[in-house]
């Protein structure tokens, strides 16, 4: 043998010696952790491979088919992890996520199934876990948007919404005030949330919230705008509203004062945020 085929030899034996190192759960974990999506995802595959009865593989693989909007292969891996593990409320909780996925994306005879299916995803991840902020939440977004035929309902919603008040303050505070909105019971929405800052000004959403009722009711439209610009003053971490959002609401303010020179500022700095958003970009387009 050439030194050269030796050389060649060596450099394929030491890339099959890497492809064939077993990657662990937690080295799948951290992974997914650093939001290092496309490496874990394969270190998560090469474990559910080498253990298919691994729940912890299945879920995970099924959350990040969600995050690439991949309804069917979430459906799959979730649907194994809740098999698996059927006594965990969170893998409850992401079918659900896939389920309402699928039925946004099905076509009209497959909808319904996909919504009750959800619905009952949500429902299980409530009963395994009522102390679960996040289950109930996904519960009370579903009661709220969905009609009744297929289970929703503004009562159900607002009971989920009391009921995640006592667990959290924030979230069941703020998906209350979101109830009053919905309802266009706006002067009930800002008395609550001007309530919850008064007795919580370290928690910023209640002022991007004010803000938001503002540009939705055209109503406290200096309070909303004054509410805006100090929730941009701040950075908000990832469960609160993006930069982008308040920068749209505070366009959307200026618009209903009839300022269309500072509504246009605003969408533009939302627009270097989210260049996207097809909210962002048709708002853009109307202005003159």
């Amino acid at each position: 043998m050439s030194a050269c085929s030796r050389v060649l030899l060596a450099l394929v034996c030491a890339a099959s010696a890497g492809m064939l190192h077993a990657t662990t759960l937690a080295e799948a974990q951290e992974l997914y952790r650093a939001k290092r999506y496309a490496e874990a995802r394969t270190a998560f595959e090469q474990v559910a491979t080498a253990d298919p009865d691994n729940a912890e593989a299945a879920y995970h693989l099924g959350q990040l088919a969600l995050r690439r909007n991949e309804q069917e292969e979430a459906v799959k891996w979730l649907e194994k992890a809740t098999t698996l593990a059927p006594q965990s409320s969170p893998y409850f909780k992401a079918l659900g996520d896939a389920y309402g996925l699928s039925a946004q994306k099905a076509g009209l005879f497959s909808k319904l199934g996909f919504a009750r299916k959800c619905l009952a995803a949500y429902e299980k991840g409530v009963i395994l876990d009522p102390q679960s902020v996040n289950a109930r939440y996904a519960l009370y977004v579903f009661y709220r948007q969905a009609p009744a035929i297929i289970g929703g309902g503004v009562d159900k919603a607002r009971a989920q919404a009391q009921e995640m008040q006592k667990l959290d303050v924030v979230r069941g505070t703020l998906a209350l005030a979101e109830l009053s909105v919905a309802d266009k019971k706006y002067e009930e929405a800002f008395e609550t949330l001007e309530n919850f800052r008064r007795s919580h000004p370290e928690v910023l959403d209640a002022g991007y919230q004010i803000g938001r009722v503002a540009a939705l009711s055209g109503l406290r439209l200096d309070e909303g705008a004054a509410s805006l610009k100090d929730y941009l003053a701040h950075t908000p971490d990832d469960n609160q509203p993006p930069l982008w959002a308040a920068h749209w609401r505070l366009g959307q303010i200026f618009e209903k004062k009839g300022d269309p020179a500072a509504a246009r500022t605003e969408y533009a700095e939302a627009l270097k945020l989210n260049p996207t958003q097809p909210q962002l970009i048709e708002a853009m387009k109307r202005l003159p």
